[in-house]
Formats: C-alpha cells, structure tokens, sequence
C-alpha cells in the first residue's frame, strides 16, 4: 500500500466527529474499564479566558457528567491573576517551578506539560490551552472519547474547522500558518505518513500515561511536534486518532512571534530526523533568530535566543518512579 492509500485508509478508520460520540456512553465506558482522566490547562497569563474554561469544565464534564476526575492548571509564573481565578473558579493550581523543585525550572508550554505527567494522577491526561474563547465541553471530551473506545489509541489531536467540503457547505481548509508552511512541507518529505494528522500543531489532544511517561518533552514550541514523530516511531501511525471540533476561537498572533515559533519547531525537527538516520548529520547550529523591526524609518536588527531544550522521559525520574511504584 502507498502512502496515499494507506493515509485514506487511516483518515476512514481513525478521523472523528466530537457529535459521534455520547457524554452519558462515555461515562458509562469510563466506569467499565475503571480509568482516572485528568484535565491539565498550561497557562501563562490567561486570566481572561482561564475562569470562563474551569466554570464549564467543571459544571459539565465533573457534576453533569463526571468524566474528569482531576481538572488542574499548571502556571508557568502569570503576572496576571490566572492562578488566583482558576482557583477561584474551583480548578487545582500549580506553579510549574513548585513541581519536582529538584529538576529545576525552565520556562515554556512543554515544561507544564512535562511536569502535569508527575503531578497529575490520570491513566489518561488532556491538555487543553488556556486562551480558547469559545470554550465547550467538546474540547475535552471530543479527544478523549477515542481512547475510552479503542485500546488500540494512544493519542489523540484535535483539529478546528472541518478541511473537506461537506454536503452543503465548505469550510477553510488548512491547520493554521506554521502547519501548513512549516510542518506539513517537513512531513511530506521526511514523514509522508505523519501528514495524515490534519492540525499537528493543535493545543487540545490526550495521551494515555504509559505513552507520556516514555517520550521526551521539548520545553518549548516543538513539544507537539515532537510528541508526533516520537510516538509514530515507536508505536506507529495507528496509535494515533484524531477528532474535529469544528470552530476554536483565539487571538492570533503576529507573523513575527509565528517565526520565532518555527525557528523553535525546526530546531526540535531537525534532530529528530537525523537522530532516525534520515539525514546523515547536522552543521553546527545557530540558536539566535535573526529579525528587523522598522520605526521611524530606521531599520533595526534583533536577535532571538531560541533552545528548544528537551526534558527526558519522565519514566527516567526518580521521583516519578517513586511515586508511582516502577521499579
């Protein structure tokens, strides 16, 4: 089978609609094969958007229909009140320094992720970023529902806005700016099978334990894009799913910061690619991202220090193997 075909085959098999799927069923399937879920929002500065996600978590997805039996946010040091309106709003806060203080802290997105696998006790965590302004339920239930109903599934993504036409409409194709000028170009040279995953770059999936606790975790802009060549390595394209949520509001964000968030991706890319022997080796790289910036018509030149640093996997820990009785 060809990549095209094979790429059909698992769209088919392993591309969901969140309205396939029943609360009061899920729940059900959730009691039948006694899982924990844990819900973890990473946050830096959100207090905007923060309340609003934890009162409807909650209210539907822990007393309506009690699927999540941990929803926490984990800070990475707001200077806003995240932490004190998510814990207002009834949610677990944490700052990411206070998690496993002997490993240090490191600033960024990954970090909270990383750090979430140890502080959280779910057989299943969802991650769910903090600035979504149409917040609903689906956001967490929708990536969820795959792996209560196969055990096959490692992990699921979301993906936003429907990219085939439909019967009676189109809506925009597309994974937003970087993913379809960064990681879906990358994908179909190196990776053919990985750009079957319409929105890799997606803040929203879920992840059984035992897959997290063995991948490393960048700490910054390609932690998902990591998580994706890592996990089809190793257990393969089937173990992935992924589920249509239909529309996601946020802000965007300006072509400058999207660069330094590719500069980041490509860093983590390139040494997964040459550590699976697809390119024989890699020069010495720069990490500074060169930019201009023009005010009053003068030109003036920046530097970015970008390190897309990794933690390893948690399974390596000590404190986690303590924690949770591997030996």
């Amino acid at each position: 089978m060809n990549d095209r075909d094979r790429i059909q085959a698992w769209l088919k098999k392993k591309t969901f609609h969140y309205s396939d799927f029943d609360l009061a069923d899920m729940v059900a399937q959730k009691k039948k094969k006694g899982l924990t879920i844990s819900c973890c929002i990473p946050a830096l500065n959100e207090e905007e958007t923060i309340g609003k996600e934890i009162v409807l978590l909650r209210s539907e997805l822990m007393t309506r229909f009690p699927l999540l039996d941990e929803l926490a946010v984990i800070d990475s040091g707001s200077e806003d009140k995240t932490l004190e309106m998510a814990a207002e709003y009834g949610a677990d806060t944490y700052y990411s320094g206070d998690i496993l203080p002997e490993e240090g802290f490191k600033q960024g997105k990954g970090e909270n992720l990383w750090k979430a696998i140890y502080q959280l006790r779910g057989d299943i965590i969802i991650y769910i970023d903090a600035d979504i302004k149409n917040i609903h339920p689906r956001f967490a239930y929708g990536v969820l529902a795959p792996l209560l109903y196969d055990d096959n599934t490692k992990y699921v993504k979301a993906f936003y806005e429907r990219p085939l036409a439909s019967d009676d409409r189109m809506r925009p194709a597309g994974g937003g700016r970087v993913t379809e000028i960064l990681i879906r170009p990358l994908f179909s040279l190196f990776l053919p099978e990985l750009s079957a995953i319409i929105q890799p770059l997606s803040g929203e999936y879920a992840a059984r334990r035992e897959v997290l606790e063995q991948i490393p975790f960048p700490i910054g802009y390609g932690v998902e894009t990591a998580h994706l060549v890592d996990i089809c390595r190793k257990w393969g394209l089937d173990a992935f799913a992924q589920v249509d949520l239909d529309k996601r509001v946020h802000r965007n964000q300006e072509t400058s910061s999207l660069a330094r968030m590719s500069f980041g991706i490509l860093q983590t890319f390139l040494h997964r690619i040459h550590k699976l022997g697809l390119i024989d080796s890699l020069p010495k790289m720069s990490d500074a991202l060169r930019q201009f910036q023009c005010k009053d018509n003068e030109y003036n030149y920046e530097e970015h220090q970008i390190t897309e640093e990794e933690r390893p996997p948690m399974v390596m820990v000590d404190a986690y193997r303590k924690k949770y009785g591997i030996g």
